[in-house]
């Protein structure tokens, strides 16, 4: 007995080393974490930690240029867009680059667009293009990448700029007025729940049929019929989209025009006029080689639309294309990490907004690499931006974004400091014009398909 007990006790801190050494949490492991933080005095962060927000004790009161708001250039626009509970950002950011323009052509104070027009036929056409992905892939098993991509992913409000290119030049634009925005337009999530509940259903319909070995125009013919549920669906809860409509405004000088017939596709010739074709989107991305073309496969809001392409640029040469581009009154797309070191009540994006490290006592040292390796950091919302402020030796001090939160932050903007612009910006939209004849030979070279699940390109919100 007595020499059971020796071996018992022999082997019990055997146990607990094999259990360090499979990467267990030791008893030891937990007694040395324990005596460390006894140590460091950390009674009263705890405390403080425990009853607030860690963004109000976090908050540094040596943020850079917060007091200043002034701008030395900045596009010529007013009013302020509001996209509610919706993922809608995309729309009512490319919708506000163009908004400037109708202002300008026609010499109006003010002028908005319907984000509800547009949005419905994204919504149907995103549908489409599902559906049309189901259909290619029919054959392939369910758990192949691009048919387990596509189920999971059937239809959402998000996007980015080559869809409202694609949209406009299908179905042009309308006043706000004409197709005012709907409960549903503001509060997406519940259609959106829907419609991915019945293209998933969809799928598997197809793919039933796709086995059963029905024929390719049975299938098409089932897809229609499909698409009908989706139309009466956004209908119901969008309204129709009109194809005629009349309408009249008042200029600056308080002169009302006329009363005049429009289509969709005439009213944007005339009011807006721009060829979106001649604009190219940049992207700031370091994980991959810069002065590159790249293309995002089946990243697209069209079925008969186009996948988007973007060089990957230095963050430096972005900001000069940008600089050029507000100098000549001209606002741009423009998207980026909004979560990050942002002080939502006075509308600041800010390096030195929040000290967490100096908080908790640890340090995060992370670059933009390899916060977007990790998946830590990656577009997320995009804005509008409208001002560049510089010093009188050109140095850039701050820009400024025009948002779709309604009045939140600053008037309805956020400012970002230079610094931020470069650690969570990613993608710019502007004129080719604006941009140096080096960088847009880039667009002639053949582009690096990249697949549409690549964790750098999901849906912005």
């Amino acid at each position: 007995m007595k020499q059971i007990l020796i071996t018992i006790i022999m082997i019990i801190p055997l146990l607990t080393m094999a259990q360090e050494d499979k990467g267990a949490i030791s008893a030891d492991m937990l007694s040395n974490m324990h005596k460390t933080y006894v140590n460091s005095n950390s009674k009263g962060t705890e405390n403080a930690i425990r009853h607030n927000k860690l963004n109000d004790l976090a908050k540094s009161r040596y943020t850079n240029g917060s007091s200043d708001t002034y701008f030395s250039n900045r596009v010529i626009s007013s009013g302020v867009t509001n996209q509610e509970s919706s993922g809608r950002c995309w729309l009512f950011t490319g919708l506000n680059v163009l908004r400037p323009v109708v202002m300008e052509n026609k010499g109006m104070s003010e002028f908005k667009f319907s984000q509800a027009y547009l949005f419905f036929y994204d919504q149907l056409e995103k549908a489409n293009l599902f559906l049309e992905g189901i259909i290619a892939t029919k054959d392939k098993p369910m758990d192949d990448k691009r048919v387990e991509w596509l189920i999971k992913n059937p239809i959402g409000d998000g996007g980015q700029w080559t869809g409202l290119v694609d949209l406009v030049d299908k179905y042009g634009a309308v006043p706000a007025d004409v197709m005012p925005e709907s409960y549903q337009a503001n509060n997406t999530s519940k259609m959106s729940r829907l419609l991915t509940l019945r293209l998933r259903e969809d799928a598997l319909e197809i793919r039933k049929m796709a086995a059963d070995k029905k024929s390719d125009a049975d299938i098409t013919k089932a897809k229609k019929q499909m698409l009908n549920d989706v139309y009466r669906i956004l209908a119901l809860s969008l309204g129709e989209p009109t194809q005629e409509f009349e309408w009249r405004y008042k200029d600056k000088e308080g002169n009302i025009t006329e009363l005049t017939k429009y289509t969709p596709k005439s009213f944007y010739k005339e009011f807006v006029g721009l060829d979106l074709s001649e604009y190219v989107m940049l992207m700031n991305d370091p994980t991959r080689p810069f002065d590159a073309l790249y293309e995002i496969d089946y990243d697209r809001h069209r079925y008969d639309g186009h996948n988007w392409k973007y060089i990957n640029l230095d963050a430096e040469k972005i900001k000069e294309f940008a600089k050029a581009s507000i100098l000549d009154n001209k606002a741009m797309y423009f998207s980026c990490d909004v979560g990050k070191q942002y002080d939502g009540k006075n509308g600041y994006l800010d390096m030195s907004n929040y000290d967490y490290a100096s908080l908790v006592g640890v340090e995060f040292g992370m670059d933009k690499t390899e916060r977007i390796k990790t998946f830590s950091s990656g577009s997320s919302h995009g804005m509008t931006l409208v001002a560049v402020d510089m010093d009188k030796d050109g140095k850039i001090n701050k820009w400024l974004l025009e948002n779709s939160w309604g009045q939140r932050g600053y008037q309805g903007h956020l400012i970002m400091s230079d610094e931020w612009f470069n650690e969570y910006m990613f993608r710019l939209v502007i004129n080719k014009k604006y941009i140096d004849a080096k960088t847009l030979k880039i667009l002639e070279k053949e582009a690096t398909l990249l697949p549409p699940w690549d964790p750098m390109f999901s849906q912005e919100l």
